[in-house]
């Protein structure tokens, strides 16, 4: 390795020395290699150390220290990059140095650029920008999943007033940061993410917002009451009725039903279309109608252009306001006694439990919903409406019935209670004419009962043997008169 400090010639021609040291060495090649240092020798002289180092495990393949990592976490990008260009240091090591903000703006154009939504990607980048932030991370070396797991708890914790954010929003932040540390794995920007092994938290021990589903006569009641309502958010209510009737009957989210053109329904094939842009998972939707709603968009859209929006709908935060008050209009609670509410996307949940209580097959279900799974089709946007459980009870056998082996024995009288009154018919049955008795006697087994039949004056015995399915009756001890 050798120190020295480079010449050049000024204006005036005479020559002159760089302010800064320069480093001289081979790397793991055998090449020579120059590298800028420090205006102090000693400082110089020890990023010349680091950089052997460097070498000598690159040719030995070796791993590299702990000292060494840190070392190379706080190098400058641009350094590292020429380590990376010479092949001192792996591709996905280069940009480990780069500030986390500057990797977080090149995340965000890399989720811009896969199609997700302006409000996904602003949502995604600020939870993550405010982990950061909080756990105060500055490349991408100083991520502990320690700190992140520490720092979202204290997010749960209720502060001067204000409620801590929910179990499920703990999984979205936390969702949000796995997904950066994926992304920078993949990129290779870096070797392995500190945080994948992390887990959520179970949001059933935490709910904070669950939905309901309308029941058929309260829908129908919304709709009734809020064709007659006077205007509300720009929206009249004849607007607002077709507009719910619209989201219960297709499942539309409110985002896709606010891209909904006059151009979006096809009357001849009685659908609807939400193009790919606007929809959830990226691809047309195209929603059968019922004949009678096609029917009534037919008339409410006569007269407008094809280009124009379906429905005049406020934005998205006025919308559970316009909701709430079309239910209080119609006697209809927001939030009922379970605490469970009925905002915008609980028609879509209304879609989902009507279409069970239809006897609709679950995959058909899950196709009109647009889910990616049947579970979440099944679990979370079916629920039970009120009076389903009563009548489902209501629907068991009725286990009070004998069984069909005790209906068999009463019906031949063979169940042993009537066993004797059996007996007794069927001897009457078999008496001859004349001036014989019978009787019904029992041996010593109580089970097995014994006829004694009387002689006749002719001396003649009528004892008989009689059959009966399941039941043998023995003949009886003769006797004469």
């Amino acid at each position: 390795m050798r120190i020295f400090k480079p010449t050049y010639r000024d204006k005036a021609g005479e020559s002159r020395e760089v302010k800064k040291y320069w480093l001289e060495l081979r790397d793991h090649k055998g090449h020579i290699r120059r590298f800028p240092g420090y205006t102090d020798s000693a400082a110089t002289e020890s990023l010349g150390k680091q950089i052997l180092c460097l070498v000598e495990c690159r040719g030995s393949n070796d791993p590299l220290s702990p000292e060494l990592n840190r070392w190379l976490n706080r190098v400058p990008n641009k350094m590292r990059q020429r380590f990376a260009t010479i092949g001192l240091l792996d591709p996905e090591r280069a940009g480990g140095g780069k500030s986390l903000t500057e990797h977080l703006a090149d995340f965000e154009a890399y989720l811009s650029a896969k199609g997700n939504t302006p409000s996904y990607v602003k949502m995604t980048v600020y939870r993550i920008k405010q982990t950061f932030d909080g756990c105060k991370f500055i490349v991408w070396a100083d991520i502990s999943a320690s700190k992140v797991q520490r720092y979202l708890a204290d997010l749960r914790i209720d502060t001067e007033g204000k409620r801590g954010i929910s179990t499920q929003t703990f999984n979205y932040y936390l969702q949000a940061i796995k997904e950066f540390a994926r992304w920078m794995v993949q990129d290779r920007r870096a070797s392995e993410s500190a945080v994948q092994h992390l887990k959520g938290l179970n949001v059933r021990t935490d709910r904070r917002h669950d939905r309901r589903a309308l029941s058929p006569d309260e829908i129908r009641r919304l709709l009734e009451t809020t064709k007659a309502q006077p205007e509300r958010f720009n929206m009249t209510g004849l607007g607002r009725a077709m507009l719910y009737k619209l989201a219960v009957e297709s499942g539309l989210r409110a985002n896709e039903l606010r891209t909904l053109k006059v151009s979006s329904i096809d009357f001849e094939n009685n659908t609807i279309t939400v193009s790919a842009a606007y929809s959830k998972h990226r691809r047309e939707d195209t929603i059968p109608l019922r004949q009678d709603t096609a029917n009534e968009l037919r008339a409410f859209t006569s007269g407008k252009l094809p280009a124009v929006s379906l429905f005049n709908m406020p934005k998205s935060w006025f919308v559970v306001d316009m909701l709430k008050a079309d239910l209080v209009a119609a006697g209809i609670e927001y939030q009922d006694a379970a605490g469970r509410f009925a905002d915008f996307h609980s028609l879509r949940h209304s879609t989902g439990t009507l279409l069970a209580a239809a006897g609709v097959h679950p995959k058909t279900a899950q196709s009109i919903m647009r889910h990616s799974t049947i579970e979440l089709t099944m679990n979370k946007y079916t629920h039970i409406t009120l009076g389903q459980e009563s009548q489902a009870v209501e629907s068991l056998p009725d286990l009070s019935q004998p069984s069909r082996q005790s209906q068999q024995a009463i019906k031949t009288g063979t169940d042993g209670k009537n066993l004797a009154c059996f007996l007794a018919s069927e001897a009457g049955k078999h008496r001859t004419t004349s001036d014989t008795v019978g009787q019904v006697n029992h041996i010593d087994d109580e089970k097995t009962p014994k006829l004694e039949c009387a002689r006749s004056s002719a001396g003649q015995s009528n004892g008989f043997l009689i059959r009966r399915p399941q039941v043998r009756i023995l003949p009886g001890v003769l006797r004469r008169n």
